[in-house]
């Protein structure tokens, strides 16, 4: 694979990467670049973490060592559990990449944080950074925002310095982080690192928009541990406006998780509803959608029994 070929296909269902001289500079000059994403382990995995999860299934194919983060201190201190919790969640999600086949070193992030050069840097870019700027970089992530702690302040240093101690070349992640990693460009003097930053795009609540998909909202989003019958009441019960593709969760997992997984997908019908269709690539089946050729409820359907197929080895193992 050349590295037009490379950067084609990191950036295939990317928002944005910053920068793109930058990133092919680095893929002309470097053999073997790493890349991270870094996840809380709170509770199971969810489609919203699928979509990063086969970025960088992506980035492995194009020649990437790839950094897995079990951020459990980051869990932590953004108050998603005690230690005990966040130690069997960290468990859990063990199994579950090794359930979903990513080629990837898992690292937790207790192994390496607490040195005195870790948090030495960390106390450098507090110096740096005020307190207006390190909770804007939380809002998307943090957990009841409004009455922010002072260890949600701390998070997004810690996130920064994370790049730099596992040594790479470029963060990844949803554009939820994206106001992180812009601070840690900023810092990266402060911090004695550089790094390319790229984002994917966040998945719609199935409630509806105005907000992402979540497992702590009832029917927003499905986990690896929902059974068939979950996921189907809860697909059957999504939000999918007929006609629209802006902030259509439905046409978001087609796009995001099936086709890189599955690479076409068939649509079973009836013959007066249209007979079956097959659709190669997401752009086709989002211009049928977009006009009015296939119905909301086939869209479901067809998706109910992907992400059944695609789920349930992963629900097998993790369950073990």
């Amino acid at each position: 694979m050349d590295v037009d070929d490379k950067i084609a296909l990191i950036k295939q269902n990317v928002v944005e990467v910053v920068t793109d001289e930058e990133l092919a500079n680095l893929l002309k000059t470097k053999k073997k670049p790493i890349v991270y994403c870094g996840y809380e382990p709170s509770g199971p995995m969810h489609l919203g973490h699928f979509v990063t999860v086969i970025k960088l299934m992506d980035f492995a194919k194009a020649g990437f060592k790839v950094k897995f983060l079990l951020a459990d201190i980051h869990a932590l201190l953004n108050r998603k559990g005690q230690e005990d919790k966040i130690a069997k969640d960290v468990d859990a999600w063990r199994k579950t990449v090794k359930a979903i086949g990513l080629d990837a070193e898992i690292v937790l992030g207790s192994d390496f944080e607490f040195t005195k050069e870790y948090v030495s840097d960390v106390m450098s870019m507090a110096q740096e950074i005020t307190i207006n700027r390190g909770l804007r970089s939380m809002q998307e992530i943090a957990r009841d925002i409004e009455n922010a702690t002072v260890s949600q302040l701390w998070y997004p240093l810690m996130q920064i310095a994370d790049i730099k101690y596992l040594k790479c070349d470029v963060a990844y992640g949803g554009m939820e982080q994206r106001k992180i990693h812009m601070a840690g460009r900023e810092l990266k003097d402060v911090l004695g690192h550089s790094f390319i930053a790229v984002h994917t795009p966040l998945i719609t609540s199935l409630k509806g928009p105005g907000q992402k998909m979540s497992k702590s909202i009832p029917g927003s989003g499905i986990s690896v541990v929902d059974s068939d019958e979950e996921i189907t009441k809860i697909i059957k019960n999504a939000y999918c406006p007929e006609k629209i593709v802006q902030d259509n969760p439905m046409l978001q997992i087609s796009k995001l998780i099936i086709f890189p997984l599955r690479k076409k997908i068939s649509i079973k019908r009836l013959d007066k509803f249209g007979g079956n269709i097959e659709f190669k690539n997401y752009e086709e089946l989002e211009k049928t959608y977009l006009e009015g050729k296939l119905h909301p409820l086939d869209l479901k359907n067809c998706i109910t029994v992907e992400l059944i197929e695609i789920i349930t080895p992963i629900r097998k193992l993790y369950n073990k």
